[in-house]
C-alpha cells in the first residue's frame, strides 16, 4: 500500500480503501449504522483514555511523546476508519456534511461573539 498523507489523499480515496478492506473480509454484514456508531464511540473512548486525568498542558505533552504518539495515532486512525465506514454504509458525503455543519456553526458562533471564548452558542 502506498504511503498516504493529508496533503495528497482525498476523502474519497480513504473511503474507498476502507470499503475495499471491509469487503475483502466480508464485514459489511456486521456494519449497520447502529454497530458502527457504537464502535466509533468505543474507539473514541480509547483515544480519550490516553489523556484521562491530564491537565491541558500535560495532554499536549502526551500528544507529542514519541512512544505514546504512535498509540494515539492508532486510536485516531480507528476513529476515522469507523467514521469513514459509517459514511460508506449510510451513503453520507463526508465533505458535504462537514461543509454544511461548518456553515451552521458559523451562524451559531459568529466571530465577533465567539472569538477567544469557549461558551456554548446559547451563552454568547
Amino acid at each position: 500500500m502506498a504511503a498516504l498523507s493529508d496533503s495528497a489523499t482525498t476523502i474519497s480515496e480513504l473511503k474507498n480503501r476502507v470499503l475495499a478492506f471491509v469487503r475483502e473480509r466480508d464485514w459489511e454484514q456486521f456494519h449497520s449504522p447502529k454497530n458502527l456508531s457504537m464502535a466509533l464511540a468505543a474507539e473514541t473512548g480509547e483515544l480519550m483514555e490516553h489523556f484521562l486525568w491530564a491537565t491541558p498542558e500535560e495532554s499536549r505533552a502526551i500528544a507529542t511523546d514519541g512512544v505514546k504518539r504512535g498509540r494515539i495515532a492508532d486510536e485516531l486512525a480507528d476513529v476515522v476508519i469507523y467514521a469513514l465506514e459509517f459514511a460508506n454504509i449510510t451513503g453520507l458525503d463526508v465533505a458535504a456534511a462537514i461543509e454544511a455543519k461548518m456553515a451552521a456553526n458559523a451562524k451559531k458562533y459568529p466571530v465577533e461573539k465567539a472569538r477567544g471564548r469557549s461558551e456554548k452558542y446559547t451563552e454568547l
